[in-house]
């Protein structure tokens, strides 16, 4: 047919030239007229972005431009808007239970309350010091979910096993994942599953950028020294902190992060002028937070949901009938964070 036409034009047919001039004229009209569209399309995305487009620590609002679009700086949707989240996997809690993956490989500082490394393959056997992994599988029995344990990376080799987990708690360092383990771990989120990242946790995969934004875009920069200070929820109407006082006193090392968290619902903060060291200089020379120093926040991410802490450094914060400071209210929190974002209470309210 092409060629037909061509031969016409060719033969000098007066119609023909003159409805393909037509035909090109509409065209070029058309592809201005897309063009124009897609200018203004970026101008919005950008603005909207520019305008603060995501939700402040303290905010903890969400944004349309997240629900209905990407977070630039991450490529995927996230906020506290809960049409971010992919409903994909059925986990049927209701017929399979509720089932927890706590990792904790280091390979880095390691934690005392970790205890001494753990061998190959999932649930190996634990010592006495291995005070996180033996609370969490206190907590579960005493919450109703189960709990498996890992410091292997190749657990995270195939999604269908991570699958098997309504949730998955890292307490982590540095690079704990390598390819196929990162691909797997956000393919899990993708179809709705949850993250649950502990106190280092932010001290983990400083390189990988998608990590990064699924702690809320901040990590661990550095922290001054194990001190008490005063922990004020900022909200009473979530589920992980319904059942809590609006303050208590707590020990830890109150992490300095980089940068504050952004697009969450901030659920605690630790109050900086409460600390011995005020303020917490850190390590690397941070002079701290100032007056908006989160501890605990929340957010939809790349279709699952995230609940995240930096608390949880002291072997006492994960003893059962504890008394360090702060400890039963941080088991409360933990726990109220899990079930939230398994799903079995509301999420990020």
């Amino acid at each position: 047919m092409v060629h037909q036409m061509d031969q016409l034009s060719w033969e000098g047919c007066t119609p023909v030239n003159a409805n393909l001039s037509r035909l090109r004229s509409r065209l070029r009209a058309r592809r201005g007229t897309g063009l124009l569209a897609l200018i203004v399309a970026m101008v919005t995305v950008a603005s909207m972005a520019l305008s603060g487009g995501a939700a402040t620590a303290g905010g903890g609002t969400g944004t349309a431009f997240y629900a209905h679009g990407v977070d630039p700086q991450f490529g995927v949707c996230r906020g506290v808007d809960p049409s971010c989240y992919h409903n994909w996997y059925n986990f049927d809690p209701a017929k399979n239970g509720y089932h927890v993956l706590v990792f904790t490989k280091t390979a880095g500082p390691r934690h005392a309350d970790l205890g001494p490394a753990l061998g190959a393959g999932l649930d190996p056997t634990l010592t006495a010091a291995n005070a996180v992994q033996n609370g969490m599988i206190r907590l579960g029995r005493q919450n109703g979910f189960s709990v498996d344990w890992t410091e292997d990376t190749s657990v995270f080799a195939s999604p269908a096993t991570l699958f098997k987990y309504n949730a998955i708690l890292f307490f982590t360092s540095r690079t704990a994942l390598d390819d196929a383990a990162q691909s797997s771990l956000r393919i899990y989120m993708e179809g709705g599953g949850a993250f649950i990242g502990v106190h280092n946790a932010f001290g983990t995969e400083y390189n990988w950028n998608w990590y990064l934004g699924l702690l809320g875009n901040a990590q661990l920069y550095d922290h001054g020294p194990v001190q008490t200070a005063t922990v004020d929820l900022t909200t009473r109407h979530d589920s992980s902190t319904s059942s809590l006082p609006s303050s208590w006193t707590g020990e830890d090392e109150w992490y300095n992060l980089t940068t504050e968290p952004t697009g969450v619902r901030v659920l605690a903060t630790v109050n900086e002028k409460s600390m011995p060291t005020d303020p917490p200089t850190g390590y690397y020379g941070s002079p701290g937070m100032g007056g908006d120093h989160p501890v605990a926040w929340c957010q939809y991410y790349d279709g699952g949901r995230a609940w995240l802490t930096t608390m949880g450094h002291d072997a006492g914060d994960w003893a059962a009938d504890s008394t360090y400071p702060g400890a039963q209210q941080f088991q409360k929190l933990l726990v109220g964070g899990i079930k939230s974002a398994m799903g079995e209470t509301s999420f990020c309210k």
